[in-house]
């Protein structure tokens, strides 16, 4: 049987990982992989799907010899430099139950909800400290155009007969986060932010205290299928009957998956320590918040008064092969620089001291994937987050346990099982020309929506065609 070959990651540069990352001086805590190790299970990657799957399998079968394997550091990848906002899948209910139906999306989200309790314990018990604020998530928007992206998503919450959300006004806007630019939404109560890379941190940390062995720094350079699996690195191998794969963008690597999966760049900049001028124009607490622009915008104010601003640029690569330019953006997070000029002109003048980039795996109905590697029972994967992961992933993590562990439970028949399913993205250079003509596309409406403009109609058609946009 074929060997798989994995896709090395390309690690940031010192100065280019996000300021998270930098804030915490993030380094391995574990030796790389040096030898042979037999192993019950191995997880490849170490962000917030393996560690997860890490701990629902020592959880579930406490006998279990898990090893998790990751390139860099864990949380080096996306869960290391996201926006750290959290909130539950209600927020996608509609769109959760066009891939699984109403039953399964409304489990899934209160599952969710219930992983938001879950990191709420893990920081009051001491279990890790991931400075989370329950502060709320907020929906809102900016122009016209983006009135109303929540309906569908708050009407599905409410017939479910969820309390989830409430409406927000403009004054309420405005003085939770200091800026009138957006002027309508709502709120999800029980959700708020984290610190991505401390959270990581502290996941590793918890799943080494509970047996799990963990090696970092050590890229996985192919697996070798079989009844016994081969994990290969450049010192050592992992023989192991299941291998789970779940290394998030990394994964556009191997052929039978990227059919199913696209990468886009997201962008970050993060400002100077300001506490006293955002308590000045009254944010002061840490919700999360974003607009409904399609390549939305998200902020938080951190825990010690920088302002955090991302949005997602919509860049991709060519078989999604994607490199060291999606670690930084040419134009050192510009376009973000800009929209925060816009939303906070009082604050134009705030010196930016880290800006950052990185890749995220996509889904054409973004919802994320999980199965079996085709040809392989013994290998599963977890896949496409869409940017939108750290209430999620505790419950990708139960999913991927019940597979692994041959469960015939609710969520190893969960409807996110199942690739055959899902739909298949246009094969290259059908997908890349396609893809730069749509994100031109994007950028313009947002442009001409944010200014008061109806975009022309060329514009909007192309722009329709973005996956997941229904």
């Amino acid at each position: 049987m074929s060997a798989i070959t994995m896709r090395r990651p390309i690690q940031a540069a010192p100065e280019d990982r996000s300021f998270w990352l930098q804030d915490i001086e993030a380094t391995a805590a574990t030796k790389p992989l040096d030898g042979d190790i037999d192993a019950d299970v191995v997880i490849v990657g170490g962000g917030y799907t393996g560690l997860w799957t890490a701990l629902r399998l020592v959880e579930m079968a406490p006998d279990t010899r898990v090893c998790v394997i990751e390139a860099g550091c864990c949380g080096s990848g996306a869960s290391g430099r996201n926006g750290g906002q959290v909130h539950s899948w209600y927020a996608e209910i509609d769109t959760l139950a066009e891939v699984v139906g109403d039953a399964e999306a409304r489990r899934l989200c209160a599952a969710s909800a219930e992983a938001i309790e879950e990191l709420a314990t893990l920081q009051i018990s001491g279990a890790i400290d991931m400075d989370l604020r329950l502060d709320g998530w907020l929906w809102t928007a900016s122009s016209k155009a983006q009135e109303g992206a929540w309906t569908r998503a708050a009407a599905a919450t409410a017939a479910a007969g969820v309390r989830r959300f409430r409406s927000l006004s403009a004054g309420e806007i405005a003085r939770r986060t200091g800026s009138s630019a957006s002027y309508a939404g709502i709120a999800e109560d029980r959700a708020g932010s984290v610190h991505p890379a401390k959270l990581a941190m502290g996941l590793r940390d918890l799943a080494i205290a509970n047996g799990v062995r963990v090696f970092e720094e050590s890229p996985v350079r192919r697996i070798v299928p079989g009844a016994r699996c081969s994990v290969e690195t450049d010192r050592g191998a992992l023989r192991t009957p299941k291998v789970v794969l779940a290394a998030n963008a990394w994964l556009a690597g191997i052929p039978a998956l990227r059919r199913y999966m696209f990468v886009v760049q997201s962008q970050i900049i993060a400002t100077e320590p300001l506490p006293d001028r955002l308590d000045a124009i009254g944010w002061k607490d840490g919700a999360a918040i974003c607009d409904s622009q399609r390549q939305v915008l998200y902020y938080q104010r951190s825990s010690a008064g920088r302002v955090i601003f991302g949005h997602g640029s919509g860049k991709i690569a060519f078989r999604d092969d994607f490199g060291t330019e999606f670690n930084r953006s040419r134009d050192r997070g510009q376009v973000n620089r800009t929209e925060l000029a816009r939303v906070y002109p009082m604050l134009g003048d705030a010196r930016i001291t880290h800006d950052w980039a990185g890749p995220v795996d996509c889904t054409s109905d973004h919802m994320p994937i999980f199965d079996r590697l085709p040809g392989h029972p013994n290998i599963f994967f977890g896949l496409g987050f869409n940017g939108t992961g750290i209430a999620q992933t505790p419950v990708a993590g139960r999913i991927l346990a019940s597979l692994v562990l041959g469960r015939a439970d609710e969520w190893a028949q969960s409807g996110l099982v199942g690739l055959a399913r899902r739909k298949v993205l246009p094969p290259e250079p059908i997908r890349y020309c396609g893809a730069r003509i749509i994100r031109a596309a994007v950028r313009r409406r947002n442009a001409a929506e944010i200014a008061g403009h109806r975009p022309g109609r060329l514009t909007r058609f192309l722009s329709d065609l973005t996956p997941g946009n229904g």
